[in-house]
C-alpha cells in the first residue's frame, strides 16, 4: 500500500514538474524566436548597409581611377611639352651658335677692308643689319671702276708714280707718261707692271673712259702675295728640279745612249757585206779552197770569219762541219750581243729610279706640310718637282733604250740566222759539185 501511495506521489510530482518545464521551454523558445527575427532583420540591415558601402567604394574607386588617368594623361602631355621645350632650346642654341658664327665670320671678313664692327651679343639682329649694310656698301665700292694716285714698279725695279685704275678689287691698271699697262701684285699691297703689250691698249682706253672691245686683264685674288714672272725653264733647270736622282737617271740615259751607238757600230762592222756569201761560193766552186781562203783573208766581220771557218773545213764530213759552223756562230754571238744586257738593265733600272724619286719627293712634300701647312704652294713645289720630274725622266730614258735594245737584238739575231743559212748553203752547194 505504501508503495502504491509512493508511486502516486511520485507521478503527481512528475506531472506538476513537467508542466512547469514545458512552460519554461515555451518561454525560452519564444524569446529565442524573437531574437532570431531581430537578428535576421539586423543581418538584412547590415547587408543593405554593406551593399551601399561597397557600391560607394566602387564609385569612389572609379572616380579615383578617372582622376589617376587624367593625371597620367596630363603628366604625359607635360612630358611631351617638356621634350618639345628642350628641342626648342637646343634649336635656339644651335641658331644662336650659327648666328654667332655668321657674325664672327662677317666681322673677320670685313676687317681686311678696314671695316670694323662691334659685336653686340645682346642684340645680334642689329649687328647683322650693320654687317649687311656695310657689306653692301663695300661690294658697291669694290665693283666700281675708280682712278686713284699711286705707284708701281717697272721691270728694272724702279718705282714709278702713276694713276692707278682699279677694277673693283680684282684688277688694276697703271697709267704713266712713259709706261702703261696691267699691274700684278708685287707683295705688301704694291704692284708691278705686267709687261703685256695688249694690256697697254686696254689701260689707255680705260683712262680715256671708253669701253674697250677686248679687255686684256690680269685678275688677282689679293695683293699681299707677289705674283712671280713666268720663267722659261731650260733642260738643266728641269733636271735640277728633280734633284740628285734626276741627274743619276740622266747620266744612266747618256750611258745607255752611248751603248746603243756602240752596239750599232759593232753590228755594222760585224754584219759584213750581203754579197760576201755568194762571192765566197763562186770563188770556192771556181778557184778551190786555197784561193777562196786568200780571197777571204782581207775581209773583216763575223760573216767573213764564219766563211773562213767554213771554207777551211769544207772537206770534212757534213756532221763535223755543221758542228764547226754552230761553234763559230756561238763564238761570234759574243761580239754581236756585246753591250745588249747593259742596255736592257739601264732600261729596267731607269723607271725604278723614277719611282724612287717619286717616293722621295712625296716624303719631302709631306714633311713640308707637317711643318708649314698648305698655305703657300711654293713650299710644296720642290717635293712635287722631285716626285713628277724623276718619273718623267725615268720613262724618257727607259722607253727609247728598251725599244732600241730590242730592235738591235732582233738585228743581231737576223745576222746570226743569215750567217748560218749562208754557211750551210755553201756546204750543200760544194758537196753537190764534188
Amino acid at each position: 500500500m505504501k508503495k502504491i501511495v509512493l508511486a502516486l506521489l511520485i507521478i503527481s510530482i512528475s506531472l506538476f514538474a513537467s508542466t512547469d518545464l514545458d512552460q519554461a521551454y515555451a518561454k525560452e523558445f519564444a524569446f529565442l524566436k524573437a531574437q532570431k527575427e531581430m537578428l535576421k532583420k539586423r543581418v538584412v540591415s547590415i547587408q543593405e548597409l554593406n551593399s551601399k558601402k561597397i557600391k560607394q567604394a566602387k564609385n569612389d574607386i572609379e572616380a579615383l581611377q578617372a582622376k589617376v588617368l587624367a593625371k597620367e594623361t596630363k603628366s604625359q602631355m607635360m612630358s611631351e611639352d617638356l621634350f618639345k621645350s628642350q628641342q626648342n632650346l637646343e634649336s635656339i642654341n644651335d641658331d644662336t651658335s650659327l648666328i654667332e658664327a655668321v657674325v664672327s665670320q662677317g666681322v673677320s671678313s670685313l676687317k681686311p677692308y678696314n671695316v670694323n664692327i662691334k659685336i653686340e651679343k645682346q642684340n645680334y639682329p642689329q649687328t647683322l643689319q650693320e654687317i649687311f649694310s656695310k657689306t653692301l656698301t663695300l661690294v658697291t665700292d669694290l665693283s666700281s671702276l675708280k682712278t686713284v694716285d699711286g705707284a708701281f714698279y717697272l721691270k728694272d725695279g724702279s718705282l714709278k708714280k702713276a694713276k692707278l685704275i682699279k677694277i673693283g678689287n680684282i684688277a688694276t691698271y697703271g697709267i704713266s707718261d712713259t709706261v702703261s699697262g696691267a699691274l700684278v701684285p708685287a707683295g705688301d699691297n704694291k704692284f708691278k707692271i705686267w709687261g703685256d703689250e695688249l694690256s697697254t691698249l686696254t689701260a689707255k682706253e680705260l683712262a680715256a673712259k671708253t669701253n674697250p672691245d677686248t679687255l686684256n686683264i690680269f685678275i688677282y685674288e689679293n695683293t699681299n702675295k707677289e705674283v712671280s714672272d713666268k720663267e722659261e725653264k731650260t733642260v738643266i733647270d728641269v733636271i735640277d728640279s728633280a734633284g740628285i736622282i734626276g741627274w743619276v737617271i740622266v747620266v744612266l740615259g747618256l750611258i745607255g745612249l752611248l751603248f746603243l751607238l756602240l752596239r750599232v757600230f759593232f753590228l755594222l762592222n760585224n754584219s759584213g757585206s750581203s754579197e760576201l756569201p755568194d762571192d765566197t761560193l763562186n770563188q770556192l766552186l771556181s778557184q778551190g779552197v786555197e784561193n777562196t781562203l786568200e780571197f777571204l783573208k782581207p775581209k773583216k766581220g763575223s760573216t767573213a770569219r764564219l766563211m773562213k771557218a767554213t771554207v777551211r773545213n769544207i772537206d770534212r764530213d757534213k756532221a763535223h762541219i755543221e758542228d764547226i759552223i754552230a761553234e763559230s756562230i756561238i763564238h761570234e754571238s759574243t761580239r754581236l750581243d756585246k753591250l745588249s744586257s747593259f742596255i736592257l738593265i739601264i732600261a729596267a733600272v731607269a723607271p725604278l729610279l723614277g719611282l724612287l724619286g717619286t717616293v722621295t719627293g712625296m716624303i719631302a712634300t709631306f714633311d713640308i706640310i707637317t711643318e708649314f701647312g698648305t698655305g703657300d704652294p711654293k713650299l710644296l713645289s720642290g717635293g712635287i718637282s722631285i716626285a713628277l720630274v724623276t718619273t718623267e725622266l725615268g720613262l724618257i730614258v727607259a722607253i727609247p733604250l728598251l725599244l732600241g735594245g730590242n730592235l738591235l737584238n732582233s738585228w743581231a739575231e737576223g745576222i746570226k740566222d743569215s750567217m748560218e743559212h749562208s754557211a750551210l748553203h755553201i756546204v750543200n752547194e760544194y758537196n753537190k759539185k764534188k
